[in-house]
């Protein structure tokens, strides 16, 4: 199990992002239209920075919902590795069949 304090770390940032994700799109549009003045653009980048850090979606960890486990995560599932063997051999996962020859 994960420290309970970086799971919940995670899912602050997780909040902060959806958030902070219109505005942040908004800042990126007119930092990369080119119509708009250099200035215009210029300032843009500078609210763009202004923003908290832990709002951008990059910060955000993958995590196992299980354990919070932060590698061997499997995206389609949303659970590490290890979580994913334990389930499957108890038979908690529907279709998933443990290998043996």
């Amino acid at each position: 199990m994960a420290k309970k304090s970086a799971v919940e770390k995670n899912k602050r940032r997780e909040r902060l992002v959806a958030k902070y994700a219109a505005k942040r799109a908004e800042l990126k549009a007119k930092a990369k239209d080119e119509s708009l003045s250099l200035e215009e653009r210029f300032n843009a980048r500078l609210q763009l920075a202004e923003l908290p850090r832990n709002s951008a979606p990059t910060r955000v960890r993958n995590r196992c919902e299980v354990s919070g486990r932060p590698r061997g995560y499997y995206r389609k599932l949303k659970m590490s590795r290890i979580a994913l063997r334990e389930l499957g051999s108890l038979g908690k996962i529907p279709g998933l069949v443990k290998s043996s020859w």
